[in-house]
């Protein structure tokens, strides 16, 4: 690991150290203490669906599943899928990272409505506050696709509860997008031109579009579901002449996009570690920021993809297989410039570096596997099996996790000031590959073999893989408490940063660590591209 060449030094004041109190923190409006709060919200999260997951792996480490009764295993991976995905996958790295970097890579002194980051974050609190009343009352047994008529007239749980905490989830990613999308526009730094901005700042403005067009229809969904299971109006459920059809399209037209609001900016977290530690430009720079957009826009067109076996005509299939087919290539531009970053790069593994090159790998095999399920005749057979679940925690987990892991590891001495230790670093990005590859491949091999998801038993004949992944989820969570550990111990006695020690180009490297509170005491003004490796490359040779 390469420290700064100044002497690291401490700034005597920060916005961690300018006001003291619980109170400072919970009126707070800088993005930076924003950012930390969040951090600790969604950790809690992480953690509690990874609780559920744990649970999930041991009931199915036998065939008959005496752990739990099949009820109880329902409302397991509902809580699991609910608490990962909108608690935390959707605001994992705008709201942590993004909310803390963004700023600060553009020369802004804030977010543009200061007042609004501040009430994003109760409003996430106060959704997860009806989820976990939702969670101690009993559960919820839907899944969390809520799926009707199943959630909207046959489940006596607590659904309504939690369809508001996942819309309160939603109204505060709103909040944020709009933010976001605003600072952009008019808050960049002098000479800070659209082809200037990070590709981070690319793949979260991609996000915020997505953010605010697309969560209000899930506002909407989730309101018509409460209204048809409080006053029995016939929307979805057929017995009252509803159509189950019109909540899929209007669910999968926000949680299709949602799994790139996920993606996106973890994608935005690899463009930054990549050149920095390949110390290159990124190649096709232009090609990668707007293969952002790409995305963005395609996401909006393959929802139905979910639903080939929900009876849709065949032409419609064939129109949302090509579009779902279409959408892989902005995914591979972007795959295939790291690939061609790094050729002849000098890389340094470093932390940051190994969980991007585990992001690239599982990500591929993730993107692969998805045009294997676009495939009408492929995804018949195996709609609704563990393939589709190894397919979206290979996107989720191998990719998103990991790019929000690394994006904690490479911006942790800029949050707090101190670095972490490389050697147990390091082991918990191997341990969290290995243990992920062991948890989820041999699910692609049941899901083949046509074992369904989201039963609490399972043919004899499919132990040994099951075992397998049970295993690998131990290991997994290994490589996922070491980071909680070292990042702790690192508070109080890890070595102190200096301003840029990974010898990075953004402006958030240009501002002290911890940043002040206004983030920079003077106005900065950029005057090169980003990733301008080679001409700091030169600046060096020539001192």
């Amino acid at each position: 690991m390469t420290t700064a060449t100044l002497t690291p030094i401490m700034p005597q004041k920060h916005y961690l150290n300018d006001n003291y109190g619980i109170r400072s923190w919970l009126l707070t409006k800088d993005h930076k203490r924003i950012a930390i709060l969040y951090l600790i919200s969604i950790t809690f999260f992480f953690f509690l669906g990874g609780l559920f997951a744990t649970l999930i792996r041991l009931q199915l480490l036998t065939p008959n599943g005496a752990l739990f009764q099949a009820d109880t295993y329902n409302k397991l991976f509902t809580m699991h899928g609910v608490n990962m995905v909108f608690f935390f996958l959707v605001p994992s790295v705008p709201a942590v990272l993004g909310n803390f970097i963004l700023p600060l890579m553009i020369g802004a002194k804030d977010l543009a409505f200061p007042k609004i980051n501040l009430l994003s974050w109760y409003i996430y609190m106060a959704g997860a506050l009806f989820s976990l009343a939702a969670m101690v009352s009993g559960g919820v047994d839907t899944g969390w696709t809520f799926y009707t008529p199943l959630s909207s007239g046959y489940l006596r749980t607590h659904v309504v509860m939690l369809a508001v905490g996942v819309m309160f989830a939603g109204f505060s990613s709103i909040f944020t997008g709009l933010n976001f999308i605003v600072t952009v526009h008019r808050m960049r730094a002098p000479g800070m031109t659209w082809g200037r901005l990070p590709l981070m700042v690319w793949s979260n403005y991609a996000t915020s579009i997505i953010m605010v067009l697309a969560t209000p229809v899930l506002a909407i969904t989730l309101t018509l579901l409460a209204l048809e299971r409080g006053f029995h109006i016939g929307i979805f459920d057929p017995k009252l002449g509803g159509d189950p059809v019109l909540f899929q399209h209007m669910f999968w037209f926000y949680s299709h996009p949602a799994v790139y609001i996920m993606i996106l900016p973890g994608m935005g977290v690899i463009s930054e570690i990549i050149p920095c530690f390949s110390r290159k430009r990124v190649f096709g720079y232009s090609f990668v920021a707007f293969s952002s957009v790409a995305i963005a826009v395609f996401g909006f067109l393959v929802w139905a993809h979910h639903m080939f076996v929900a009876g849709i005509s065949t032409y419609s299939a064939m129109v949302f297989s090509l579009m779902s087919f279409a959408v892989a290539i902005p995914s591979a531009v972007k795959v295939f410039n790291w690939t061609a970053t790094m050729y002849k790069g000098s890389i340094t593994l470093s932390t940051p570096m190994l969980y991007a090159l585990g992001f690239i790998g599982l990500f591929v095999i993730g993107g692969c596997t998805g045009l294997m399920v676009a495939a009408l005749g492929l995804d018949i057979h195996v709609h609704d099996t563990y393939f589709v679940i190894a397919h979206f925690h290979y996107i989720m987990v191998g990719g998103m996790v990991t790019a929000y892991l690394g994006g904690l590891h490479f911006w942790w001495p800029k949050m707090t000031g101190r670095m972490y230790h490389e050697p147990p670093a390091k082991l918990a990005a191997l341990i969290t590959y290995i243990g992920f590859n062991l948890t989820f491949f041999p699910q692609f091999i049941l899901g083949y073999l046509g074992m369904p998801r989201r039963y609490a038993a399972y043919p004899p004949e499919f132990q040994v893989l099951n075992v397998l992944s049970t295993a690998g989820a131990s290991i997994l969570a290994v490589g996922f408490l070491l980071p909680a550990l070292y990042f702790l111990w690192s508070l109080k006695y890890g070595e102190i940063a200096g301003d840029n020690p990974w010898q990075a180009t953004g402006l958030e490297w240009q501002t002290t660590s911890p940043p002040p509170t206004h983030n920079f005491h003077e106005i900065p003004i950029v005057t090169s591209d980003a990733y301008d490796y080679g001409r700091q490359a030169e600046v060096t040779s020539v001192h």
